[in-house]
């Protein structure tokens, strides 16, 4: 894997939530949200993370910000000033010194912005913690982050509910703008908005990339709007990822079960291609997190399973030798 110009380093990242019950509250098992996964995303990139609802997308975002600790693991984030912090290990004021270049926009807007705030109070809010700015230099920049997202500067005495869902994500991106991070997660940010507004959206997105140099890890289940906005994709079952390479290697030729499911689900606008292509119908259901597979997580569902996908965890590789299309599967040469 090339390791030149990297920003974010993921090793082996854990994240377990301990189950509970009685009435002492005795651990009897743990949901293993995220269980052992490694990556890493370039500067200048944007790395997709996409699979079906709960199988830690959300979960892994939220452990490399430390919104919440990692059970395992470490997470390397590389700043443009060539110092490198392993995020796991920080606390009290490093971590909140670290948290200046790695920003998320979160998924609902409706929910994810303060209804007693205004919009100049909500945007400001980082500048004035971090004490980047202070007294009139605030309202002026929450003007400046404002007219960058494409909002009225006027809009800054309003409140979030004079908002429609499109105008709020863009307050929420005007917020992770403030303190010009290096690093933006986005956590599944146009899957609350109307189809309409996505595009809109994820544009935005695109020209602040290109105009600030930012790096993306962009979580959804929208394969189509992944491929769109993606330089890379990860592939993510029940808390491991099972497949990561470049955009069009992925979507050309998927070489896990899951994903080769996944992708043909994706409607096709040819209707010639749409009625000849075979639609690859999975069985049975997402197993628990708390009590996952043995061997190949995917096994339970995988058509093409054998003896070994059920004893043994396959081995996270580079399939393509160099090439950087990695996969976990026993069955893909």
């Amino acid at each position: 894997m090339n390791t030149d110009n990297v920003v974010l380093k993921v090793v082996d990242l854990k994240k377990h939530f301990p189950v509970k019950q009685g009435i002492i509250m005795r651990e009897v098992g743990s949901v293993k949200a995220v269980d052992g996964i490694s990556f890493d995303i370039r500067r200048g990139e944007t790395m997709g993370l996409v699979g079906e609802s709960g199988c830690g997308k959300s979960t892994t975002g939220r452990v490399i910000l430390q919104l919440q600790r990692a059970t395992a693991g470490q997470v390397f984030f590389t700043g443009a000033d060539g110092e490198t912090a392993e995020m796991t290990v920080l606390k009290g004021e490093p971590l909140r010194r670290m948290r200046r270049k790695m920003q998320m926009i979160f998924q609902d807007p409706y929910a994810s912005l303060d209804p007693r705030m205004t919009v100049r109070d909500i945007i400001g809010e980082p500048l004035i913690i971090h004490g980047v700015v202070r007294g009139k230099a605030v309202e002026e920049r929450v003007e400046e982050l404002l007219k960058v997202v494409g909002l009225n500067p006027l809009f800054a005495n309003r409140y979030p509910h004079e908002f429609s869902g499109g105008q709020r994500q863009r307050i929420g991106i005007a917020r992770a703008f403030a303190l010009n991070p290096e690093l933006i997660l986005c956590d599944e940010p146009i899957s609350a908005l109307d189809v309409s507004i996505q595009a809109q959206v994820v544009n935005l997105l695109e020209d602040l990339q290109a105009r600030f140099n930012l790096t993306y890890l962009f979580i959804a289940h929208d394969l189509s709007m992944v491929r769109h906005i993606s330089d890379r994709v990860a592939v993510m079952y029940l808390g491991v990822i099972v497949e990561l390479a470049s955009r069009n290697d992925l979507y050309k030729s998927p070489l896990h079960p899951y994903t080769q499911a996944l992708l043909s689900a994706v409607p096709v606008p040819d209707p010639v291609v749409e009625v000849n292509r075979q639609r690859i119908i999975l069985q049975g259901d997402v197993p628990s997190p708390i009590n996952p597979p043995s061997g190949c997580r995917f096994h339970t569902r995988c058509a093409i399973a054998q003896g070994i996908c059920k004893e043994k965890r396959p081995e996270w590789r580079d399939a393509t030798t160099g090439g950087g299309h990695w996969v976990a599967c026993h069955l893909v040469p």
